[in-house]
């Protein structure tokens, strides 16, 4: 299979919208039209309960781990300038899906399964950083942000592939993780983001990973 054609297919993949599907299917809900309207892991918690967005979770992290686990073989062994390719356009799909008007989630989740599979040490520890905070404060964003920062000083202590071509890519990923949470980040310092456990009513709130 050609290069170009796995890239398609990364795209797609990682456009798929779990979380809308999720919500419409087994509840028949619209998650643009609920709680802060993002399509991602956190907005699914919030409003359709752990149940739904756990396996939203896990299957946004998929769409990232498969095309850099597996498609740089699926091409023939291809340099790993093309498994990053993959990633990114995994990444891209579930931010700017093209089967709901390229709007989607933040691209934490799928960017997490991307890791899982180049760097799994430094994203393991970036999880733990995440879910402590996340317990600490209840502020996802809290732990999405602190998690992006902390991913490359991990990936530059930790095995990793790709060497230094994947600590560029992380440091990329993680400033394009921060600004896509720059709304979260002007709550937080006025002291708005929202927490889980305290409503502030459908169509508000800070979610964070996706």
């Amino acid at each position: 299979m050609t290069p170009w054609i796995l890239l398609v297919l990364a795209y797609l993949l990682g456009a798929v919208p779990t979380s809308l599907w999720v919500g419409k299917a087994v509840h028949g809900v619209d998650l643009r039209e609920k709680g802060s309207g993002n399509l991602g892991a956190t907005n699914a918690f919030r409003v359709l309960g752990w149940r739904s967005a756990l396996p939203v979770a896990l299957f946004d992290m998929f769409k990232g781990w498969l095309p850099a686990a597996t498609f740089a073989g699926w091409g023939g062994g291809l340099e790993f300038s093309w498994t990053l390719a993959f990633g990114a356009a995994a990444i891209a799909g579930h931010v700017f899906s093209v089967f709901v008007g390229f709007r989607g989630g933040k691209g934490v989740a799928t960017s997490a399964g991307v890791f899982l599979a180049l760097a799994p040490l430094a994203v393991g520890l970036c999880i733990a950083l995440f879910a402590v905070l996340v317990g600490v404060t209840r502020i996802v964003s809290v732990g999405s942000l602190a998690a992006a920062v902390a991913l490359p000083i991990l990936v530059a202590l930790t095995p990793h592939q790709g060497g230094e071509a994947l600590l560029g890519f992380t440091v990329a990923l993680a400033a394009f993780v921060v600004f896509a949470h720059r709304a979260n980040v002007g709550r937080l310092l006025r002291g708005e983001e929202n927490r889980f456990g305290r409503s502030r009513g459908a169509g508000q709130g800070g979610e964070g990973a996706s």
